[in-house]
């Protein structure tokens, strides 16, 4: 995350982190973060990061990543947010993910419809151009065995 900090920074972009008082003792904060927010927990953390975004990108990453990434998922799912969500599919790393993704979908267990909420592209550029011509498919009905009213 340095990385991209210093890549958007450099680039003139503002890169605003949030993070719990408690992780700063375990954690090595951006020192040229364009502004820094204390929250007091992850969960206040997430919240924040949510209304904050515009959209949301999954980069590679483990448990937190694929925390983060279904949570917004099921945010756009049950209409807490309508916004972008992509996956960067580097090396095709989320390939296993998305078609795992696809399986649910077909046991019956994710509704159709809110597959097409995560968005893939193994290129940045498409990849945001994806996610700019987003438009969330509104009324979604989670429970797939419930009529649409």
């Amino acid at each position: 995350m340095g990385r991209l900090a210093d890549t958007v920074l450099e680039g003139g972009g503002e890169v605003i982190g949030v993070m719990p008082r408690g992780l700063f003792r375990g954690e090595v904060v951006h020192s040229s973060l364009t502004q820094l927010i204390e929250v007091g927990s992850m969960h206040e953390r997430k919240a924040m990061m949510g209304n904050l975004a515009d959209g949301f990108i999954a980069l590679p990453g483990g448990f937190g990543t694929f925390e983060e990434l279904f949570e917004v998922l099921c945010w756009s799912q049950i209409g807490l947010h309508g916004k972008a969500i992509g996956l960067l599919n580097v090396e095709d790393f989320y390939t296993p993910l998305y078609e795992f993704i696809v399986h649910a979908s077909k046991g019956g267990f994710i509704h159709e419809n809110h597959v097409g909420l995560c968005l893939m592209h193994d290129n940045p550029a498409e990849l945001i151009e994806r996610m700019t011509s987003f438009v969330h498919p509104g009324d979604l009905n989670k429970w797939a065995e419930l009529e649409k009213e």
